[in-house]
């Protein structure tokens, strides 16, 4: 599918036309009597929702026996929508396959790491490299694209659902295959691979491909080339099923938008979705609130992260919750006022669409305490009330709409890569998070009010003043040379403990730590020094479970913080290496979010990229501007439970529209935006 500016494709212009916020919800009218479906659309309209993803589990009501089609109550939905203006995001419905399907074929079924063969019953039960289910599955699939090709309500096709959330690691025989074909892909020979995993260690060397496993239970830890290589593979295989779905789609469909919903979050680790980008016409994402007094700031981060892994371009919020989930151990409720600040904040970041899981709460199932946008009380609820004010809200600021996020001077570097390596066992230290210590410094960023973009780490740092890379475990030579560009411009680098240690194959870089970034950053780390109990710095920072043992400094490197307690007093924690006008700063130790505000400051006196915004006030408020047609729209929002006073140049946009230059009151947990024209 082709993503490049000209011909990236949002949803088709359905029932509303061009230039129309999208709202709407994950939508099963199978799970109600058709008397429900009159007052669904009723309350729809009432509540301004102009698009469903409709069918994603039905495969079993699609097709209720092998072959036997029933597609008459999803006519009636379709054309009911139609007729209300409502269009249409349908599901292919493969998900989840129906059970005659599993009891006739058992062996579609996921294996897990220890031999485990996973019943029905949950949902995504089938193994990504099954032939058997792939041919099921597209069999689901070109029956839907023939029979809804050229109704009018659809606006989009919506392949599978969160692929891989849980069958993403599959260890059957299945799997062992397609492993291997991979590998012969991707190395060639068998020498190439023996080399890259260290195979001479433990005697695991590789005389022929059909010796080669996925990384099942093993006595001892397991290879950890093999394990890396087996993770991209699982990634790739559900890649591999959405190419599958696709290229069917755009045979039968090819006028017709395809996607499916990532799930860039915290809680999603092992799926490489920078990758998946060219793979569908537009990004979705679903994104849940994590719980506790940062949740609003790290929803910041996601949908940061989510517009630049659309390259700018519009992207879809398939799915978050209006109010509580149901799947964490404590699921709290949203406060008065975050419904809408959350939505607003992913559409500052580039969603030209907002959607929920789901429309009605379920009364049944396995997420029947999930909230919907109508809840178990019904439309005389704060929940349903602010959806309908969520639904003008959207409809105010439709004319944003294509407006793309501008880029900030500060980027934060972010790899999935990095990410599952710097997590793996037999590590100096099982308590490293590598998303903790990224979102550390996006949040040390936002209380010192500066705007910074979370990039993937395979895309340009050309605009960019500062580039922060935390935790870069991973480090190719192509990757070393594109960060040592950075400061050969006079820009600034800052990257973290425990970067550059290992090559693309999870191989030590030799000569002393951080390797591949050494010469870099100037200096040598002899042994990391995992922590105990935290240790203080000369500047009063406290140092948690991490911090290294530096030996050598070069000529050009300045001491910016001294370790000054424990083992390691007196000796090197955070230093800065000058390089014309360009630098590079090493910091040593795992410092949280106050110890990484200090550096920032730290670096500010002489990096006009890391001064605060005046606009946020100390942080209160966070900034971020979309632009299009001459027109800036700024989002501020509060990110305290206190009413922030705003008196900007431009004037406010939405339901609440003012008058240019009006002092406005940005209540806790709102968002305000405010419209100038593009200097």
């Amino acid at each position: 599918m082709a993503t490049d500016a000209t011909t990236y494709q949002w949803v088709k212009d359905g029932a509303l036309g061009a230039g129309k916020m999208r709202y709407g919800a994950d939508y099963n009218p199978e799970q109600w009597p058709r008397e429900v479906w009159a007052e669904d659309v009723r309350l729809m309209r009432e509540a301004g929702v102009n698009i469903v993803s409709l069918g994603i589990f039905s495969w079993a009501l699609l097709e209720p026996r092998e072959g036997e089609w029933d597609f008459g109550w999803l006519d009636d939905i379709i054309d009911l929508l139609h007729e209300n203006g409502i269009d249409v995001d349908l599901a292919t419905a493969t998900a989840s396959p129906p059970a005659w399907l599993t009891t006739k074929h058992p062996e579609v079924l996921p294996v897990t790491v220890d031999g485990t063969i996973l019943s029905p019953g949950g949902r995504q039960h089938w193994r990504p490299t099954s032939p058997i289910f792939r041919e099921y599955a597209l069999r689901l699939v070109r029956q839907l694209a023939t029979r809804y090709a050229d109704h009018p309500a659809l606006v989009a096709w919506h392949i599978g659902n969160e692929l891989g959330c849980h069958n993403l690691y599959d260890f059957s025989d299945d799997a062992a295959r397609a492993f291997r074909i991979w590998l012969q892909e991707h190395y060639t020979s068998l020498d190439a691979l023996n080399d890259a995993w260290g195979t001479a260690f433990w005697s695991q060397h590789y005389s022929e491909w059909d010796e080669i496993l996925p990384p099942r239970v093993a006595a001892a830890q397991r290879n950890p080339g093999q394990q890396l290589d087996f993770q991209r593979f699982s990634s790739d295989a559900q890649r591999d099923h959405l190419r599958a779905e696709a290229a069917l789609l755009g045979e039968l469909t090819p006028g017709v938008p395809r996607t499916t919903n990532f799930m860039v979050a915290q809680n999603i680790r092992d799926i490489d979705y920078p990758s998946w980008t060219g793979d569908v016409d537009f990004v979705s994402n679903d994104h849940y609130l994590r719980p506790g007094a940062r949740g609003r700031d790290d929803l910041s981060f996601w949908a940061n992260l989510t517009g630049n892994i659309a390259e700018g371009r519009p992207w879809l919020l398939m799915e978050h919750a209006t109010s509580a989930v149901n799947w964490r151990e404590i699921n709290p409720p949203k406060r008065p006022g975050e419904l809408m600040r959350d939505a607003l904040t992913h559409v500052a970041h580039g969603a030209d669409g907002v959607c929920y899981f789901q429309w009605r709460q379920s009364r049944a199932g396995g997420e029947r305490y999930h909230s919907g946008m109508v809840p178990h009380a019904g439309a005389d609820s704060r929940v349903f009330r602010d959806v309908v004010a969520l639904g003008a809200e959207l409809q105010a600021i439709a004319p944003l709409t294509g407006a793309h996020r501008e880029k900030a001077r500060v980027a934060i570097a972010f790899d999935y890569i990095s990410w599952w390596v710097s997590g793996r066992d037999s590590h100096p230290t099982e308590l490293l998070r590598y998303d903790e210590e990224a979102l550390s410094w996006y949040f040390a960023l936002l209380d010192l009010g500066i705007r910074a973009d979370v990039v993937p780490v395979d895309a340009s740092f050309d605009d960019y003043d500062v580039v922060i890379a935390p935790m870069l475990h991973v480090v190719t030579d192509d990757l070393r040379a594109r960060l040592e560009q950075i400061v050969a411009d006079g820009r600034h680098l800052v990257t973290t403990y425990f970067s550059g240690t290992v090559d693309e194959y999870d191989r030590v870089w030799l000569g002393g730590y951080p390797g591949a970034l050494r010469e870099l950053v100037g200096l040598t780390v002899e042994e990391f020094v995992p922590l105990l109990a935290p240790e203080k710095l000369a500047s009063g920072a406290s140092a948690t479970n991490w911090s290294e043992r530096i030996i050598r400094l070069g000529d050009d490197v300045e001491v910016l913080d001294t370790y000054a307690s424990g083992d390691l007093a007196g000796e090197p924690a955070v230093t800065r290496r000058r390089v014309g006008a360009g630098s590079a700063t090493y910091v040593s130790a795992d410092l949280g979010v106050e110890g990484v505000t200090g550096v920032l400051r730290s670096l500010a006196g002489d990096i006009d990229a890391l001064r605060g915004d005046a606009r946020t006030q100390d942080g209160r408020l966070e900034v971020i501007t979309r632009a299009a047609d001459g027109i800036r729209y700024e989002f501020f929002a509060n990110r305290t439970d206190e009413v922030v006073t705003l008196t900007p140049a431009g004037a406010r946009f939405g339901t609440d529209a003012g008058a240019p230059g009006a002092t406005i009151e940005i209540q806790p947990r709102e968002v305000v935006i405010v419209t100038e024209p593009v200097a």
